[in-house]
């Protein structure tokens, strides 16, 4: 993985994937004591900055792979990324999910052409699944993060972190990075580390879903005990990646756990303040840079919100916490 892997997907993305915007809001600083700013990927193609990696994906592959189709494992966000990317090229896509992903995230992948498999991730292991669909259909597997093209497309966000907040002139600030199994994380960090060294990513995860962050810590990849029943299912996986866990080693500051309920919390205030939906894991980075001042340094903070795929009884539960 490198910077021209990053430059060459946006090459290929650019009038496909949207540029999204960075949001302020002087209520929102006023709470984190330091000036914060959002970078919108709530608000790409699909709901979520994964488009910005199915695509990258999808479109590196040869007419051969497109016309026997694709297969990806995801909770939803990578399902509905991958599902359009390949519904654009004219490619079959099979998508395996888990049973308890929000009904919003299947019904969407599905209404975009996907064959979707539901599996139960506390007992069933989606990669043997993936890798045995793959093999019996010929499908081409694109994995939800440690994928080189998806890591080149998610790190697109970053290219574009770069050239937002040099137009603000704000070149010295941390990073919040919502963190499943590390894709966006560690391409965001590549294409930082490039373009806007003064810019540092961190890592953020929910309570006892730490991975990453116990891992950064120990210096070797840890895993997690549960694999479900968490609202921030979209960056819950059982472990960082064996490509991205080298490069948050290298390029990433420590990382920050927040919890379920700050998640929450961060929802309500994304759409009172900023008036954008965003589902609790999304939120997650919003919640370290507005409710974990003591995590960075500096006056100003940037937090990406990944993902505003939400099922409504969860995002009217969030509103509540506004009362």
């Amino acid at each position: 993985m490198n910077i021209d892997m990053i430059r060459a997907a946006a090459d290929r993305i650019k009038g496909h994937a949207r540029r999204t915007p960075i949001l302020t809001s002087p209520f929102l600083d006023d709470i984190a004591g330091r000036r914060v700013f959002v970078k919108a990927e709530c608000l790409q193609h699909t709901g979520s900055f994964k488009f910005r990696g199915g695509r990258a994906a999808v479109s590196a592959l040869g007419d051969s792979a497109l016309k026997t189709g694709v297969i990806a494992f995801s909770s939803g966000n990578h399902a509905q990324g991958v599902a359009l990317a390949a519904r654009a090229f004219g490619a079959p896509a099979v998508i395996v999910m888990p049973s308890d992903a929000p009904t919003i995230k299947i019904e969407n992948t599905r209404a975009l052409g996907a064959d979707v498999v539901l599996y139960d991730r506390e007992t069933e292991n989606r990669d043997e699944i993936g890798a045995r669909l793959s093999q019996e259909r010929g499908l081409t597997l694109i994995k939800p993060f440690d994928e080189p093209q998806v890591i080149a497309g998610q790190g697109t966000t970053g290219l574009e972190i770069a050239e937002q907040m040099n137009a603000m002139g704000v070149t010295n600030a941390d990073v919040m990075v919502c963190c499943g199994g590390g894709g966006l994380t560690s391409g965001i960090a590549l294409a930082l580390a490039a373009d806007a060294p003064g810019l540092r990513v961190r890592p953020v995860e929910p309570e006892e879903f730490d991975d990453v962050t116990r891992s950064l810590i120990s210096g070797k990849i840890e895993s997690n005990v549960r694999l479900g029943g968490s609202l921030c299912d979209a960056i819950i996986t059982e472990k960082p990646g064996d490509l991205t866990f080298p490069i948050m080693q290298e390029h990433c500051g420590p990382g920050v756990v927040v919890s379920e309920e700050d998640c929450m919390r961060a929802v309500g205030l994304a759409f009172d303040r900023l008036r954008i939906v965003v589902e609790p894991g999304g939120a997650a980075a919003l919640a370290a840079a507005l409710f974990h001042p003591d995590t960075s340094e500096g006056d100003a903070v940037i937090a990406v919100a990944t993902g505003g795929n939400v099922d409504p009884d969860v995002f009217a539960k969030a509103l509540e916490t506004l009362k």
